[in-house]
Parts: C-alpha cells; sequence; structure tokens
C-alpha cells in the first residue's frame, strides 16, 4: 500500500503501471457490449495504453503534441488518452454533441495533430470540416460500422489496426517505451479540459498529472471508498466531473469503472452494476426524482397515501441526520420501516440499493431535493469547484449537509474571501492556466489563488461555504435589494413541471422569469386532465398549463422570505434552451448573456405592463446544423397577488 506522497510523485501512466505491479488480475475497466459485460484487468488495462502508445510513437506523436478525444463513453477513451499522455503528448476533451465548426476551432486553438472518434458520426463531422485541419495528420476510429469507405484513405486507422500492429512493434520497442514513461513527471500537463463557456466561448485549462492524482487522493481522503468499489461512466468523457473521477479516482485508488452499452442504456445498466459511488451534474438527479414521481402518481390511491406519509417521515429523519443529530427512537423506528417497506425497494428498482456516495456538481441543486434524497436513502453530497481545480473545492462530510452550503474545504485545499465577495482557492490540483491565453491566465492566478468568479462566503462558526451565484450573475433591483437569480431559478425547478427557469430583474421594479416546462411530467398532467396537444410549442402555450404553472410559482413566492424577490411576471417559452441553440453549455448551464440577448423581445414584454401576449420568431436548430424558423405568439403571465 502506497502513501499519498509515493501516488503523487507519478505520472498518471507511472501511476497505472504501479497498478498493475500490486494487482495486475483485479478488473480495472467493464464494458457492456450486445448485452455481456466484457472485463479489462489492470495488466490489459496497461497492455492497450502500450499498444496505443508505441503506434501513436511510429505516427510521429511525442512530447506536448496535442490529441483530441470525441465520443461516448467507453474504455478505448481511457486507453488512448493515457497512451498519448505516455509519450509526453496532451489529450483534449471535445464534447460528442460538439457541431463540425464548433470541433474545427477547438481543433486548431488547440493545435491538435490526431483525433480520436467513437464511430462514424464523430468522422463525419471531420471530414466535413477536412480542409481547415491542415495541421491534423491521423484520425483512429472504434467503431468500424460505416466506415468501409474511409478505409482506403490513410487519413483514418481502425483502432484494432493499432492493436494489431502495436504489439507486433512491442517486441523489439517495448523497452525504449517504458524510459519514456519515466522520462513523465508529475507537472507536466498532460490533459486540455475545455471550460464550460457560461461567459462566452470556452478555455483550454490546462491540466497535470498531480492536478488528477491529487484531486483523487483528497477527496477519497475526506470520503473513503474501497478498491472493491464500483463507479458507472455516464457523464459526458469531456467534462472535468468524469475526467476527475474515472482518470482522477480511479487510479488513485484503483476502483472499477463501468460503461454502459450507451447513453441510452445507462439507466438500465446501472441496475446491474448497483455503483457504491455515482457522481452526476443536477439535470441527472432531477430527472432521477421525475422518474419517481411520475411512478407514484401511476400509482394507486393507498400507495400514494403510503408514500405520502413516509415521505413526510423520512424528511423529518433525513433533516436531523443531515445536521449530525440524534433521531428520537419513535420517529427512527417509523423512518426503519418506511426505509424497507417503500424506499429500499425504491432505491433497489433504480441501481441505488450499494450507493454510499452520491455527488452533485456543475451547479446548485435545489435545498429540496437534498431533502429528498436524504429521505429515500441516497446520500447525496453537494461539491463545489471548477475546471481549473479538477471540478472539486469543498464537499459536505457526511452527517454534515447543508442545503445552503457547499460544505467544507478538501483536506489541502485552503480557501479565503477577497475583499469583493469573490471565492478564492490553493491546492495541488489547481491548474497551469489557460492554453495560449496569458492575460486570462494572470486573472486567473492572481496572487497565487484561483479565481472562482463566483460570490460567495464563509460562516464563522462552521466553516462551511455558502455560494451567492456568479459575480457578474448577481442582481440588484432598482432599490438596491441584492438577489441571486441561481437561487430562485432552483427553487422554481425543483417543481417536477419545470425543466428550466431563467431569472430576469437587474435593475428592474420587480423579479420575472422565462420558463421551459418540462415535456414529460407535462405531458403526463395533460394526459391525466384530457388536454390534447401537439408539439411542445402547443403544450406550452395551453391556458390549463399557464395555470398549473401559476400555483408551482406561487408555492415558490410564499416561502421567500424577502418578498421584494417574489415572482411577479413570466412566460412559458415555446421551446427548450438548447446546447445546439448554443442556449446551454455541454453541461446544461444557462450561457444567461446569450439567452437574454436571444430572447430581448420577450425578456422586453415581461417589463411592458400592457403587453399580455407577444408575437415572436422561434428558431430551432436541428443536429444536422440547420435551422427553421416558426411565427408564434406566447402568452405574458401576472401573478396578480405580487405588489
Amino acid at each position: 500500500m502506497a502513501d499519498n506522497d509515493q501516488l503523487l510523485s507519478y505520472t498518471i501512466p507511472q501511476l497505472l503501471r504501479w497498478r498493475v505491479q500490486q494487482t495486475p488480475d483485479k478488473v480495472a475497466l467493464r464494458r457492456k457490449e450486445f448485452g455481456y459485460w466484457k472485463s479489462f484487468t489492470w495488466q490489459e488495462y496497461y497492455t492497450r495504453v502500450r499498444q496505443v502508445a508505441i503506434m501513436l510513437k511510429s505516427y510521429g506523436i511525442g512530447k506536448d503534441d496535442k490529441l483530441a478525444l470525441i465520443g461516448d463513453n467507453i474504455p478505448e477513451m481511457l486507453f488512448v488518452e493515457l497512451a498519448a499522455q505516455s509519450l509526453g503528448a496532451i489529450s483534449v476533451g471535445i464534447y460528442q454533441t460538439s457541431m463540425p465548426h464548433e470541433i474545427e476551432s477547438i481543433l486548431n486553438h488547440t493545435d491538435v495533430v490526431a483525433v480520436f472518434c467513437e464511430n462514424q458520426e464523430q468522422v463525419d463531422k471531420l471530414v466535413e470540416v477536412r480542409e481547415n485541419l491542415p495541421q491534423v495528420k491521423t484520425v483512429i476510429y472504434e467503431d468500424s460500422r460505416g466506415m468501409r469507405n474511409y478505409r482506403k484513405d490513410d487519413w483514418f486507422v481502425h483502432i484494432e489496426d493499432i492493436y494489431k500492429e502495436g504489439e507486433k512493434l512491442l517486441r523489439s520497442e517495448s523497452d525504449q517505451l517504458e524510459k519514456i514513461i519515466d522520462q513523465g513527471k508529475p507537472t507536466d500537463v498532460n490533459h486540455f479540459c475545455l471550460t464550460s463557456g457560461t461567459t462566452g466561448k470556452p478555455k483550454a485549462t490546462m491540466l497535470t498529472h498531480l492536478n488528477f492524482i491529487n484531486m483523487g487522493l483528497r477527496i477519497t481522503e475526506a470520503d473513503p471508498l474501497e478498491p472493491t468499489d464500483e463507479y458507472m461512466s455516464f457523464l459526458p468523457f469531456a467534462w472535468i466531473g468524469e475526467q476527475m473521477t474515472s482518470l482522477g479516482i480511479a487510479m488513485a485508488r484503483g476502483i472499477t469503472v463501468n460503461f454502459p452499452e450507451s447513453v441510452e442504456t445507462a439507466m438500465d445498466d446501472l441496475k446491474e452494476i448497483g455503483p457504491h459511488m455515482m457522481f452526476g451534474a443536477p439535470r441527472i438527479w432531477e430527472t432521477i426524482r421525475s422518474q419517481i414521481w411520475l411512478k407514484i402518481d401511476e400509482s394507486y390511491k393507498l400507495n400514494k397515501m403510503v408514500y405520502n406519509y413516509f415521505m413526510k417521515v423520512g424528511e423529518e429523519a433525513a433533516l436531523l441526520r443531515m445536521g449530525g443529530k440524534e433521531i428520537p427512537l419513535g420517529l427512527s423506528i417509523k423512518a426503519w420501516l418506511g426505509k424497507n417497506i417503500l424506499f429500499r425497494p425504491l432505491v433497489n428498482q433504480l441501481g441505488l440499493m450499494r450507493l454510499r456516495r452520491a455527488y452533485t456538481g456543475g451547479a446548485a441543486l435545489g435545498p429540496e431535493l437534498f431533502t429528498f434524497y436524504q429521505s429515500i436513502g441516497v446520500n447525496l453530497k453537494q461539491i463545489y469547484g471548477q475546471t481549473e481545480i479538477i471540478g472539486v473545492a469543498y464537499m459536505h462530510r457526511d452527517g454534515d449537509v447543508r442545503h445552503d452550503t457547499v460544505g467544507l474545504p478538501l483536506p489541502g485545499t485552503e480557501c479565503t474571501i477577497s475583499e469583493k465577495g469573490e471565492i478564492l482557492s490553493k491546492s495541488l490540483s489547481v491548474c497551469a492556466g489557460y492554453y495560449k491565453n496569458k492575460e486570462a491566465t494572470d486573472e486567473l492566478l492572481e496572487g497565487g489563488w484561483l479565481h472562482s468568479g463566483d460570490a460567495g462566503y464563509i460562516e464563522e462558526k462552521t466553516g462551511h461555504l455558502i455560494i451567492i451565484d456568479r459575480l457578474s450573475d448577481v442582481m440588484h433591483s432598482k432599490k438596491g435589494d441584492m438577489f441571486s437569480p441561481m437561487f430562485l431559478e432552483n427553487k422554481l425547478k425543483f417543481s417536477p413541471y419545470i425543466k428550466e427557469a431563467v431569472i430576469y430583474g437587474n435593475q428592474e421594479d420587480y423579479v420575472s422569469s422565462m420558463i421551459n416546462i418540462d415535456p414529460v411530467t407535462v405531458g403526463k398532467w395533460a394526459e391525466d386532465h384530457g388536454i390534447s396537444y401537439t408539439t411542445y410549442m402547443d403544450l406550452s402555450q395551453k391556458e390549463e398549463v399557464a395555470e398549473m404553472i401559476f400555483k408551482e410559482i406561487r408555492k415558490v413566492n410564499d416561502n421567500l422570505e424577502t418578498k421584494s424577490h417574489q415572482i411577479k411576471r413570466f412566460v412559458l417559452l415555446y421551446k427548450l434552451l438548447d446546447a445546439d441553440d448554443e442556449e446551454l453549455t455541454k453541461t446544461g448551464k444557462i450561457r444567461r448573456k446569450f439567452v437574454q440577448e436571444r430572447y430581448q423581445d420577450v425578456v422586453d414584454a415581461l417589463y411592458d405592463g400592457a403587453v399580455h401576449e407577444k408575437e415572436v420568431q422561434a428558431i430551432f436548430t436541428y443536429q444536422d446544423g440547420q435551422t427553421t424558423t416558426v411565427d408564434t405568439k406566447v402568452s405574458i403571465h401576472t401573478m396578480e397577488e405580487v405588489a
């Protein structure tokens, strides 16, 4: 068993090699394919990495060269990523939903010379912009379906061919490859992770081996994992949260990473694995909760009554447990009954029975969601950080979970608040800066601290960090009252009928909101109430739907301590906010400035009391990049009880 100092002295490929020396036959990776789970031991993992690495070397790829990764979560992503890093090259994560022009921009900005694609869909995107990528010499693909015509082109190479040729090369060049791996240093940059782009175009964050390994060690120091623990990899591979887990934590602690058959089957495959640890963006947890509510809504009346009773019991017990307080005997017995009669079977159906550690990050989660999951026995906790610090700097501890904070700093992390209220951090996980962007790097790391761009404060008594909002997003009413749009948006999104919300009101007389209804739950509600509809646009403008959303907003308004923050007017948007339309980041965060500019006519109508209906042009973007425009009308609704 190595101590932390030893592990921190390795690069990730060196750490992989050390894992092989310790437990060569232990399962490191597992992938479901054609209905069957295929396993890779640590030894097989390293063998694949070496086969790919020696072939990349034969292509002329070496230290500081860049190799991009585009596709869904499969073991080959790790094989190729670590192969590049074994040579001192740098991997670059690109979201599989990226459009051709976005991929072209990223590849050129990061000077990528080789690309790994999962399948034909991703390869076709490269083909579309090939003439603008003169520096890209090789494209490796994993899935050969639909690639017959491309096999005649030397620009493309199948991963299976790389394995075969790599195995041959290793017979004579194995020692040479090991020497190259030995030359790596922990402080070498090994991966570029793109920032979320909520405030503009994404930047390429330069991350090091030390950053990843330190994060893997520190987060599991606070929340220990066993080497026998299982993890399901289904978050976008380009996102820092997935890189942190499948690369940092898995390597540092030797847990098994599982890959679902596809993104669509991930939730079903989750049930077969029963992971001990799970990390998900708020949208994941919101979706699971909506699924539970739908099942309960479709159940018999008696079942609903039992569920509602034990949910209240569970919430009461959860609030005490989250605060580290003793649960009275009577409440404890009722909570135990609810857990075993109702919640354990429910959690088991979701595949979360063995879950000990569940995290959410990337955006704030509504307080009610924490209580909900803790009530049904899922130990969901908030983490807070950013791409530039490998995703996590602060985290709740067991028995100290509060919905209004993001917990305490991870071991080895320092935190302070600047004079203007910005959250600043220090740790070995802080990045080396942004690629080819010295000005932004200097701002990010000014004074030796990582500048988060978020406003917050530290409670003196508990040491917990409380997030207010992005510094640039904090709003003030015309009277000067400060409020957080993100806080109100999360309150709204706790409703199962509201998928997304955007709050307005900066320098205005009142607060308003643009709302996306949830097409699944609202669609089911409409069917139950005999309301016919054709499209999302049609459903969103139904008067009955607006009346139902009135009630949901009223619940939020009634629970706000500051009445001046109550939502007075709202509009149900005719389309879902979409990353393909650049309205959301790839991780689902609102690009607030862009959204306001795109829907400025709707926002203006929210603050014109004489307008109750607005004619708009709805622009829709399809996955192939084509757009269409539809003329429609949206209603502007007023909460009459709000002054």
